[in-house]
């Protein structure tokens, strides 16, 4: 027989699968609690279904031996099912009233796990470090209208993250985890290729959410690896990428003038890294903007 929805797997002797989770009526018996409202302004959509909870820990891969940094906990569906999984949950809430009851939250549903939360009421964008122990994941719902620069700045100051799995709008999913060549294929590809392979892991519909937000999200999983082999920094390689980009339908000559200082000094530096000036950005691999930037070192 199948467990409902709210409750929690059987006890398996190790402490993990303790509590219950949240289901829809105690979202919002918890909004109401706190007095909290969904807001757009932190781009605030709840997870009301025990199940998807469990389908991200699952995505995720973590154990019993990982620390996972949480990301907009909210009033908290995740962060207990990490907590039945995971070593420690550290939770990031820019949400004053949030961050203040998520521990109470945890105490009531899954109280002898409680000790095993950390939370800051912090801007993710802001933090530049963690409290010990380091994270080994990052697993969050996240806010759609700052996930990509929350993965990427997480990514960069959090060298201990070697597992990333994130549920975010649809749209951004597909363009994090596309392939060179492909339409949607950009920025946020390319960035987040310097850190880590990228994959989509699955997709969600939106009636998990309360409010509902107008558009599906999905499942990114993300496995970090060393960047690039190159003498350029990454905020060179970086610089080239957002040039790039700009003007994506140019041809990488032209869409790179601004940045190498002429179209000519471009086509030179293109021709040293490799790379055909004829080109598009959108058809090339992380390594191959990396090369670019390396490129233009010989012209200093």
């Amino acid at each position: 027989m199948e467990p409902h929805p709210d409750e929690s797997p059987p006890e398996d002797g190790s402490g993990r699968g303790a509590g219950r989770l949240l289901g829809a009526a105690d979202i919002r018996a918890l909004a109401t609690r706190v007095a909290v409202r969904p807001t757009k302004q932190w781009g605030q959509n709840f997870v009301i279904d025990a199940n998807t909870v469990r389908k991200i820990v699952r995505q995720a891969g973590v154990g019993p031996s990982d620390v996972v940094v949480e990301v907009g906990p909210g009033l908290g569906s995740l962060t207990l099912a990490l907590l039945q999984t995971v070593d420690r949950v550290t939770a990031i809430e820019i949400d004053p009233a949030l961050a203040d009851q998520l521990p109470r939250t945890v105490a009531e549903f899954a109280p002898e796990r409680a000790d095993r939360l950390t939370v800051l009421q912090q801007d993710a964008l802001r933090v530049s470090e963690l409290p010990d122990p380091q994270p080994t994941a990052l697993v969050a719902n996240l806010p759609y209208n700052v996930a990509v620069p929350v993965v990427l700045h997480l990514l960069e100051v959090l060298p201990s993250l070697e597992r990333v799995l994130v549920m975010v709008q649809l749209e951004v999913a597909e363009r994090l985890a596309a392939p060179p060549g492909g339409r949607v294929y950009g920025v946020p590809s390319v960035k987040a290729a310097w850190y880590a392979e990228v994959s989509s892991a699955g997709r969600i519909g939106r009636n998990v959410f309360w409010p509902a937000p107008n558009v599906d999200s999905g499942l990114v999983r993300m496995v970090r690896r060393d960047p690039p082999s190159t003498t350029a920094q990454r905020r060179e390689v970086f610089a080239v990428i957002d040039a790039a980009f700009a003007q994506r339908r140019k041809t990488l000559r032209a869409a790179l003038a601004g940045w190498a200082g002429s179209a000519a000094q471009a086509e030179q530096v293109l021709r040293r890294a490799g790379v055909d000036p004829g080109e598009r950005g959108e058809r090339l691999t992380v390594e191959q903007f990396a090369a670019i930037a390396e490129a233009r070192h010989a012209d200093a």
